[in-house]
């Protein structure tokens, strides 16, 4: 069996899509995935199944479908290729502990990593690569220019963001 961190997007922000914590691990439960846990309540799903990541991702968006009626993405990795996205991150570690990860269900096309590279604010620094975009608002992701839309808009790929603390946090349960 495969470790896996499937990520929601969308779900339990702003009030929006509600979706309760115990509701998700029954879910989990129903969809018959071994050793399934839920950190916080927004989505960081952490369970183990035989099942590939491509069908584990397509099975959790039709339950959630069929339970809420909502189109939610889903983006699901092993514990591996998270923990090797955030030891990748080429921020110094003092600027690491407070930067995102906006990670990418898919390989973005070089002419839309050239096309958010030409974006620049002050205080904001981004690096791209296959998995993820790595950000660090200086002044914090509220009052940030960049976000996960906008990445998401430019690289024309779904993304879902996680702080360094949750990253951190799935990749100890996930290693357990």
């Amino acid at each position: 069996m495969t470790q896996y961190i499937a990520l929601l997007r969308g779900i339990n922000v702003g009030g929006h899509k509600k979706f309760l914590k115990s509701e998700q691990l029954e879910m989990l439960a129903q969809m018959g995935f071994a050793n399934a846990q839920v950190y916080l309540h927004t989505g960081n799903w952490i369970f183990s199944t035989s099942t590939s990541a491509q069908d584990v991702s397509a099975t959790i968006v039709r339950a959630i479908q069929k339970k809420f009626g909502w189109e939610v993405p889903v983006l699901v990795f092993t514990t591996s290729e998270i923990e090797d996205i955030f030891n990748n991150c080429p921020f110094s570690e003092d600027v690491r502990e407070k930067s995102y990860f906006t990670l990418l269900a898919e390989v973005p096309r070089k002419e839309s990593i050239d096309r958010l590279q030409t974006l620049s604010y002050t205080g904001e620094e981004f690096h791209v690569t296959k998995t993820c975009v790595y950000f660090y608002p200086e002044e914090g992701a509220g009052k940030a220019k960049l976000n996960n839309n906008i990445f998401e808009n430019k690289l024309k790929v779904v993304a879902t963001s996680r702080n360094y603390k949750t990253m951190a946090k799935l990749i100890e349960i996930g290693t357990k």
